[in-house]
């Protein structure tokens, strides 16, 4: 053969024999073949059979080691493509949970997850929107009560006397009487 990733035809006369580059995969084929071969067997095969049957096994481990070496050659052949176009373990693995994402998103599962939080969201925001027209209504109906508007009169008594007495001193100290008879040019802002 001539290279080690040309397909083999399991078909062919010459299948399992590989090229010198394709013998990193070991082979057991020690398995059934070293069995002597017994009398008629307690499960009711003939010698025949039972040489029959063992040929046959040792012929199907052959070729599985052959897809053992083939499936070695391919994936080193893979890895040389991947590594010549650019293609990074890292690319892959991204490909991998996009498409592990969009498959999760086209679940029956997340589907229902997704409606059923849709409506939880919209029960919820209703809640509140009721919960906040309630308290926006009792706080009116607590401003228009007696009680509130008793308090509301006697903060404003109490602010008035406060910023009364504010300007009444503020007007002393900024009057020209307060600072002699004429205001002094030195304090002027130019």
């Amino acid at each position: 053969m001539e290279s080690a990733s040309q397909d083999i035809n399991l078909n062919s006369p010459n299948k399992g024999l590989l090229s010198d580059t394709m013998t990193d995969v070991p082979v057991d084929n020690t398995g059934a073949s070293a069995a002597p071969p017994r009398s008629p067997s307690y499960n009711g095969l003939t010698e025949a059979e039972e040489e029959e049957l063992r040929a046959e096994l040792v012929k199907v481990e052959e070729e599985i080691g052959t897809l053992r070496q083939v499936l070695a050659a391919k994936e080193r052949h893979c890895g040389e493509l991947k590594r010549k176009l650019g293609l990074t373990p890292l690319d892959g693995l991204k490909q991998n949970l996009s498409k592990s994402w969009q498959d999760v998103q086209g679940s029956n599962a997340y589907k229902k997850t997704q409606e059923t939080l849709s409506q939880a969201g919209q029960k919820t925001s209703a809640a509140l929107s009721n919960m906040g027209s309630v308290i926006s209504r009792k706080l009116g109906d607590m401003r228009n009560s007696t009680t509130f508007k008793s308090f509301e009169d006697r903060v404003g008594t109490i602010k008035s006397k406060v910023v009364g007495s504010r300007e009444n001193s503020a007007d002393e100290l900024h009057s020209p009487a307060a600072s002699g008879d004429k205001p002094s040019q030195d304090n002027a802002p130019f």
